[in-house]
């Protein structure tokens, strides 16, 4: 075995002092230096130098770039430059999505020696997860993932814009919890849920006597979010008269109660939703062009459920342990082929609904598909294409197919409509990766490590 060079100790040590999870490697992919934060927080104490970080984070046989993941160095190799993506990485907690940014550090003749990894663990998300964390590992999944972590630091408004049921609250959430606002209030308002007569007393509530019926002075929701986050959901359904107060807000961080003659300042981030086009809104004359041009700074699209059908199986072992948390139930493979293939017109709200409907029917710890809607099992409306059946009912068949397709995952991905991370990660369960590394290339022959 080749030896392991080792990189310049101050570097070592400056990155040793670092609070945050830092690794060194060189252009092979192989670690160099971990300091005590990586391997306290994502190596359970262990030392990975020599291994590749490939190896180390994803339990790959080769670069993740070649397992249908965005290698940064890969990335970094092309611009030359500083690189930033988002992985689910393998970590003493199981696995959890990672914010990585890569550096690469040059000599005095400008040629790349090293490469420094960053990483920040998420945990507003993982694979399979607990109540308050988002489920998913589908590419659209992360591609949001992305977009909510940058954002997240910030104060920017942010549109989250998606159809109903899929989610959007858990995303704003998701925002308030990785931002510098997290220990402040999360405030949702239904805006769709105020009568048009109530409205601006809801959100900027009213002094005494300034209405029949204000007996009393009262705060409203913004001040409710001072100090944190004011989520309007269904932003969409606030009345016309309304939105140039809203504006108003958004611009100049000041309101007025309503029958009071002082300013008062806000203290809040404001994330909105929507299921509605709002540009097309505006483009009717439903919905202020100005308003929609404030709330929009920082656009983040919310993917609907049959975007991620291969992230359903984890949605459904995390959403059973909620439905029925004092049972360990499971969907049979049969039952999964059929939850797999629906199309959800209510998405990830549906399968919980489907899914608390049939932890009532079933007696024991399976969920057949006799204990599902007979939408699901006759498939009458919204089936989806027999594409996602090979992920689970043919998955022993894998290694044929891909023969089928003279090794390439590329093509055989494609075939099934499934990731190439996903295919590969499939392979990866069966044991098939190893002793064969030209059965598995994506275009052409991957080596087994290295």
């Amino acid at each position: 075995m080749p030896k392991v060079p080792h990189p310049f100790p101050e570097l070592v040590s400056l990155l040793d002092a670092l609070p945050e999870p830092h690794i060194v490697f060189d252009d092979q992919y192989r670690i160099l230096a971990a300091n005590a934060a990586y391997r306290s927080q994502l190596a359970g104490g262990k030392s990975v130098v020599g291994k590749t970080c490939y190896q180390v984070s994803h339990h790959y046989t080769v670069p993740c770039d070649q397992a249908g993941e965005t290698c940064p160095l890969a990335r970094s190799r092309e611009s030359g430059g500083r690189e930033r993506v988002m992985h689910l990485h393998h970590t003493p907690r199981g696995e959890e999505y990672v914010d990585i940014e890569l550096t690469p550090l040059r000599d005095a003749s400008g040629e790349v020696r090293y490469f420094v990894e960053r990483m920040a663990s998420l945990p507003i998300a993982r694979d399979i997860d607990s109540r308050k964390k988002m489920v998913g590992r589908a590419p659209c999944f992360k591609r949001m993932l992305e977009l909510v972590t940058r954002v997240a630091k910030s104060d920017a408004t942010v549109l989250l814009e998606g159809e109903s049921g899929s989610g959007k609250e858990l995303v704003a959430q998701a925002i308030h919890d990785s931002s510098a606002r997290a220990k402040g209030p999360f405030v949702a308002v239904d805006c769709s849920g105020i009568p048009e007569t109530l409205f601006e007393s809801e959100l900027f509530g009213h002094e005494r006597g300034a209405f029949t019926g204000a007996s009393s002075a009262r705060a409203g929701l913004v001040e409710a979010a001072s100090g944190g986050t004011l989520f309007l959901d269904e932003v969409g359904e606030i009345p016309f008269a309304m939105q140039v107060k809203l504006l108003r807000l958004l611009e100049s961080g000041t309101y007025r109660r309503v029958g009071a003659t002082e300013v008062r300042r806000a203290d809040i981030r404001v994330v909105s939703a929507t299921h509605r086009p709002l540009r097309a809104m505006v483009t009717d004359g439903a919905f202020r062009a100005d308003l929609y041009y404030r709330l929009n700074t920082f656009p983040i699209r919310v993917p609907s459920l049959r975007e991620r059908r291969e992230d359903i199986a984890a949605l459904a072992q995390s959403l059973l342990t909620r439905v029925a948390p004092k049972r360990v139930l499971a969907p049979s493979t049969a039952a999964l082929v059929l939850l797999e293939r629906y199309d959800y017109p209510g998405n990830v709200r549906e399968l919980r609904n489907l899914l608390e409907r049939a932890s009532l029917m079933c007696d024991g710890e399976t969920i057949e598909p006799e204990h599902l809607p007979d939408e699901l099992r006759g498939q009458s409306v919204g089936a989806a294409p027999d594409r996602s059946v090979p992920e689970v009912s043919l998955i022993e068949r894998l290694p044929q197919l891909l023969a089928e397709h003279n090794g390439s995952r590329r093509s055989l991905a494609k075939a099934l409509g499934i990731s190439e991370r996903t295919l590969y990660r499939r392979l990866s369960e069966l044991g098939r990766l190893d002793g064969a590394p030209d059965a598995f290339s994506a275009d052409s022959q991957i080596p087994a490590s290295g």
